[in-house]
């Protein structure tokens, strides 16, 4: 049902709620994971960080820590692709590439940019389409950048606000930004966007600030009140209390995803595109819930 990630020894001399940012401490970020598959996968956990087509990565470098997320467009399932290969091979190469020190954590685009070019000159042919987003914190100057292409995204909140947020990306009503490798023939009738295409933004974050990144399956799901009405629940910034709190906020989006009955943020969204739609939306769900903690190596 869930997996959790966690580098170094952090230990997090925060309040939540943020603290002056005069110090010259260095920043980062304590993250856990958790997610769901959906329908008959659910509950199952993909080797590689990998929910359903959902899949993503929490990695450190030297200077900065970095995580994404990205969803597999389940479309090409209909064409006998597995729509979480692409996603998942996407955020292994986007890791890799922030291990071994090949990005700029200002240009969190450039690594969404330099692992789709990857992909795109693979030997091993990969088909599919996938949204992405990627949020880099360089610790010495407190600032995290971002960039989301699609309808994936974060929230920052800061005493029990939303203070930062990301901008969705829709061509038309259920239908993303997205990269996209097509089959040789077919790539001017699949949609395909560029990574340069995300939606980019940088600003200073606060000790104790709370960073919550996931796929459309969360937000599809659960309003923002919703959502901040769970991370009140998160009174300190130890790890575990990370976790349990992520893991709170998954399994209510995914129970609320089977409601028929209720009225989800994508079904309101439907309605107001002339659909009559009700109830909640079954997809897989990724959620990345992280704090801003002082970095002690």
């Amino acid at each position: 049902m869930l997996s959790v990630l966690s580098y170094g020894r952090l230990v997090a001399r925060a309040v939540l709620g943020g603290l002056s940012q005069t110090d010259s401490r260095d920043y980062s970020l304590i993250t856990a994971s958790c997610g769901f598959g959906k329908d008959f996968r659910k509950g199952i956990l993909k080797k590689g960080m990998c929910y359903g087509d959902d899949a993503c990565f929490i990695a450190r470098n030297r200077n900065s820590d970095v995580l994404g997320v990205a969803d597999g467009v389940g479309g090409w399932r209909d064409y006998g692709v597995d729509p979480s290969q692409f996603s998942t091979t996407l955020m292994r190469t986007c890791e890799r590439l922030v291990k071994e020190g090949r990005f700029t954590p200002s240009n969190p685009v450039g690594i969404l940019t330099s692992g789709y070019f990857e992909l795109l000159q693979n030997k091993v042919p990969l088909l599919g389409s996938s949204t992405a987003c990627i949020l880099a914190l360089d610790r010495r100057s407190h600032r995290l950048h971002t960039c989301n292409l699609g309808d994936s995204g974060f929230l920052v909140v800061r005493q029990g606000e939303v203070v930062h947020r990301s901008d969705e990306q829709q061509h038309y009503f259920n239908t993303p930004f997205q990269l996209s490798i097509a089959p040789p023939g077919s790539e001017g009738v699949v949609l395909s966007d560029s990574p340069e295409a995300a939606d980019s933004s940088s600003f200073d974050v606060q000790l104790g600030d709370i960073i919550l990144t996931a796929t459309d399956g969360l937000f599809d799901n659960m309003p923002d009140y919703m959502i901040l009405q769970e991370l009140k629940k998160l009174k300190t910034s130890n790890y575990d209390s990370v976790l349990q709190t992520a893991q709170s906020i998954a399994k209510q989006a995914h129970d609320l995803a089977y409601d028929p009955n209720y009225m989800s943020p994508f079904a309101q969204f439907a309605c107001d595109n002339g659909l009559n739609v009700r109830g909640g939306k079954p997809d897989d769900i990724t959620v990345l819930l992280s704090i801003v903690a002082e970095y002690t190596d």
